[in-house]
Formats: C-alpha cells, sequence, structure tokens
C-alpha cells in the first residue's frame, strides 16, 4: 500500500489563531463528525483528534482520489472561506504524516514541549475512531503513536522537569522536603497561580491545604476544592506555626510578612523548615526572611528562573526524542511497504510451490512403486529446490527500500514471474 495513501489535514496554536480554532473544535463529540468524515468519497479509514490547541483529521485515502478537494471543506465547514484554508491549513501525506502524528504523541509540536495531556486526548480520540473509522491502517499507526511517545518518555528527560510556574514550585519542594507525603499546605490569598500551585501539590500527597484570606467566603469556595479549611487572614501567624508550605498570591500593595515576623514563629516551630512561594506582584512576602535559618523563599522571578531553565532542558531532550520520532518514522514506513509487497510475495510463492506440485504429480507414477519414505524424499527434495529457488527474488522483495523502489520491484517481480498482483 502507497504510504501516500495516508494524509493528514490540521490546523493548531501554530498556524491558527484561537477565533477560528475554537470555531472548529468538537462541541458534541467524536461519533457525528466521524462518520461524517469516514462516509467522505475515497475514505476508507478515519481519525479525527480535537483539542484546544489542534484539530487534525488523518484518512486513508483510496489510490487517485484527490482528498485535498474534500478533506478542507469537511474539516472548516462554514467557519472559513475557501480562500483562506491555505492560511490555516497544513496537510501532510505518506512518510511526513506519519511524522507529524508521532510528534504531536510525543509533545514535540505542543505548545509546551513534554507535557503529557496530549497523549491521553490522542487516545481517547482513538478510542472512538476504533468503533468503526479506523481500519487496519489507522489502527496500527495510532498504536505505534502511543509506543513512541513511551520510548521518548523512557529514553528521554523531556517530562522530567517543570516548565510551569505552579510545576515549578512543586519541583523546588520536593526538593527541600525530599516527599510532599503528610507535608500542610497554606494558601495565603486565592490567586490563580496559587490555587494552580496548591493542586499540582495536592497531587504529590501533601496531607491538608488551608486557606487565609481577606473574604473569608472566598476562602471557603478555594478550601472546599482541595478538602481543606478556611482561616481568617488574622489568624496568619498560629497557621504559620504548622505549615509547612505557604503559597502566597494576596492583591496587596505592601509587604505583608517581615523577617521579625517569623523570628519568634521559628522558635514555636523549633526551627523545623518552612517552604515560602511569593507569586505576588508586588511582593507579598520580606526577601530578608531568606537570611533565617531553614526557610526558603522563592519569589516568582526564582521561579521563572527555573522554568527558562528547564526549557532550555527539554529543547536538549527534544533532539534525542526527534531522533526517536525519525526512527519510528522508518519503521512504520516498512511496515506499510511490506503491506505492499506482500500479495506479491504470496503469488510468487504459490507459483513455486503449484509448479513442483504439478511436476511431482506427472513425475511419480513414472517411478513405479514407491516407499512412503522415498515419496516423502522426494516431496521434501522438491519443496527443497522451490525454496532455494526463490530464496533469492523473496530477499529483493523484503530487502530496506529507499523511497519509491517498492512499486518498482513489485513491476519487475509480476513481470519476471509472469503473474499480475492479486491485490492490485
Amino acid at each position: 500500500m502507497p504510504s501516500e495513501m495516508i494524509r493528514l489535514y490540521g490546523v493548531n496554536h501554530k498556524t491558527t489563531p484561537l477565533a477560528v480554532r475554537e470555531q472548529l473544535a468538537l462541541s458534541s463529540g467524536y461519533e457525528e463528525p466521524l462518520s461524517r468524515l469516514v462516509a467522505l468519497p475515497g475514505c476508507r479509514e478515519a481519525f479525527l483528534l480535537s483539542t484546544c490547541n489542534r484539530v487534525e483529521v488523518i484518512v486513508v485515502a483510496e489510490h487517485g482520489v484527490d482528498m485535498d478537494a474534500i478533506v478542507p471543506s469537511f474539516l472548516f465547514g462554514d467557519a472559513v472561506h475557501p480562500d483562506k484554508y491555505s492560511e490555516y491549513l497544513y496537510n501532510y501525506q505518506g512518510d511526513e504524516a506519519v511524522h507529524h502524528l508521532f510528534m504531536v504523541a510525543a509533545s514535540l509540536d505542543s505548545m509546551i514541549v513534554g507535557e503529557s495531556q496530549i497523549l491521553g486526548q490522542i487516545k481517547e480520540a482513538y478510542r472512538h475512531a476504533s468503533t468503526g473509522a479506523a481500519g487496519p491502517i489507522l489502527n496500527k499507526l495510532l498504536h505505534k503513536s502511543f509506543s513512541v511517545a513511551k520510548r521518548v518518555r523512557t529514553e528521554t528527560k523531556i517530562g522530567s522537569a517543570a516548565v510551569s510556574i505552579s510545576y515549578a514550585a512543586v519541583e523546588l519542594a520536593r526538593k527541600i522536603f525530599g516527599g510532599l507525603q503528610n507535608k500542610k499546605v497554606l494558601l495565603i490569598g486565592a490567586g490563580e497561580m496559587a490555587e494552580l500551585a496548591a493542586e499540582n501539590l495536592m497531587g504529590q500527597g501533601v496531607a491538608e491545604v488551608a486557606v487565609a484570606n481577606r473574604t473569608l467566603a472566598n476562602g471557603v469556595v478555594l478550601a472546599r476544592r482541595f478538602r481543606g479549611r478556611a482561616v481568617a487572614l488574622d489568624e496568619l501567624m498560629l497557621e504559620l506555626e504548622q505549615a509547612d508550605i505557604v503559597i502566597s498570591s494576596t492583591g496587596a500593595s505592601d509587604v505583608i510578612l517581615h523577617c521579625d515576623d517569623m523570628r519568634p514563629i521559628m522558635r514555636a516551630r523549633r526551627n523545623k523548615p518552612i517552604f515560602f512561594i511569593d507569586i505576588a506582584v508586588p511582593r507579598d512576602l520580606d526577601p530578608a526572611l531568606n537570611e533565617l535559618e531553614n526557610i526558603y523563599l522563592y519569589d516568582i522571578d526564582d521561579l521563572n528562573n527555573v522554568v527558562e531553565m528547564n526549557k532550555s532542558g527539554r529543547e536538549r531532550e527534544a533532539i534525542s526524542a526527534r531522533r526517536i520520532v525519525d526512527e519510528e518514522t522508518l519503521k512504520f514506513r516498512n511496515w506499510l511497504d511490506g503491506l505492499a509487497v506482500n500479495p506479491t510475495i504470496a503469488a510468487l510463492r504459490r507459483k513455486g510451490e503449484a509448479i513442483c506440485q504439478a511436476e511431482l504429480e506427472r513425475t511419480l507414477p513414472r517411478l513405479g512403486d514407491l516407499s512412503v519414505q522415498q515419496r516423502k524424499a522426494l516431496e521434501k527434495m522438491s519443496a527443497a529446490i522451490c525454496s532455494k529457488f526463490l530464496h533469492d527474488p523473496l530477499c529483493y522483495m523484503k530487502s530496506d527500500n529507499h523511497r519509491d523502489q517498492t512499486a518498482a520491484k513489485i513491476q519487475i517481480i509480476q513481470k519476471v514471474f509472469g503473474f499480475e498482483d492479486e491485490h492490485s
């Protein structure tokens, strides 16, 4: 099967503004658009992926069908005038389509390189496609994309470093405490980034979250999200005696916690370590807190520095990850080439075996009475001659190919041995 029959069409955060992408994103599930997609003329198999950053269609097309004239209008619908298609659309075929899907699955084409969410979204989209839209080619391709992503995660460190402020806060907390189980988190204020950091900390197994907010009602709402408790801002000093991790993001115009405020608190804590994350702008916490023993204070600039270093690290790891994608793309191409040559290989074996069998049936009666062992020996010899004769042509068919050589090999073998490919 020519790899060019695999076609991929899409828009993403690099090519298309949000105002257009949000019109293309699926709002009512995959079933209805998938059924329309697979019903398009010339579409043998189909896969559809829709996320906040991309909408992509993969089809296996019948030979000779111009999918470029069909799929883009399905993708854009009434949202974009045909004159604008080329402005937003990317279109890959064959190896390029396979390579692109592997890059997406491995999170090398994501807004944040190395994020893990996209693989789950592809698996969810495939779950819908596997009920009828995807066939043997796309089933193989999608499963291969999952294994490529796993290989990238296993063989590189592309997903190991935090590349968001909230994840950086968690990463630093783990470095300070070793593990976060049974640690107590205190949120001062209810800012969005503090909320995200607390959410990520909860995922690491912290024991408790308390929220100290100027408006107690808002604190109660936020605390309920984390199955925690809300306290009045007046209770802050008492809460600091128990907290292990403090995330501050108030809208205060000045510092709310000074170095001198913490000295008696640290004595009450018996100098137990405490980690402060100051995400507020302007800062909530006195920078001089870092001068006290066992107090670790990081502000928004510190966290940004961690993020930028980690992004650089991910980019270095992405070089190795892209090599893996290149390797796996070639492997998939070889599998597709195998599909193309298999019918010819089977026909070649059938012809060789048929000739040998016909000659045996014509020769054996002339040899008179033969023992069972003698007949088996002749049959075995005939099969061996057939196998050795076909060995070189079969190796030629199965050998690694440069692009576009497979079709030429099939034509040569069919012409030399005088038969038509049954699946042509």
